[in-house]
């Protein structure tokens, strides 16, 4: 049961990242096209398809897991000491990363950034069609294309900043 729990998360985390480039697709004050999402989720598949088999899975997820492993592991023993977790979150926070006690307050995004992970795992099980326990790349663009569509109020085609500020309040019922 810890497996699939800690398996569930991870990919929470994935979608997550999708999501995330899905709201990072459009400059601030710039509209949003079906073609630029589908453009930005095929990146963000790729991105998180460490293995490039065509599908997120837990190898994906074990693979980047161990990627971070390795990034804090700086001496390479297999061993994280407190050293080397103190060092590497000092890094995140120059980076602006989140992290704990969030470094990211008072920029962009700020707290409401690192709030988006609480819904991930809707998205997840939407993104997931099939629900086979993996993503393919089909899939995780129906799941973005899907996103758009419903911000895309007046459906034209485009989200406007307007459209994209309607749509938060739906996405965080959505996710509830």
């Amino acid at each position: 049961m810890r497996k699939l729990t800690l398996s569930l998360i991870a990919g929470a985390a994935a979608i997550a990242a999708g999501g995330v480039a899905f709201a990072q697709a459009a400059p601030a004050g710039k509209a949003l096209t079906r073609a630029d999402v589908q453009q930005h989720s095929a990146q963000a598949f790729e991105r998180m398809d460490a293995n490039q088999d065509g599908k997120i899975d837990q190898a994906d997820r074990d693979a980047r897991q161990k990627t971070r492993f390795d990034r804090v592991d700086a001496d390479g023993n297999g061993a994280i000491t407190y050293a080397e977790f103190t060092a590497a979150r000092g890094e995140r926070a120059e980076r602006g990363q989140p992290g704990e006690g969030g470094e990211r307050m008072g920029r962009r995004g700020g707290h409401r950034m690192g709030m988006r992970g609480h819904g991930s795992f809707g998205r997840m099980i939407e993104a997931d069609a099939n629900g086979d326990g993996a993503i393919t790349q089909a899939e995780f663009q129906a799941a973005a294309v899907q996103r758009f569509d419903r911000a895309d109020a007046d459906k034209n085609g485009t989200v406007t900043r307007e459209e994209r500020k309607a749509a938060r309040p739906q996405r965080s019922a959505d996710a509830s």
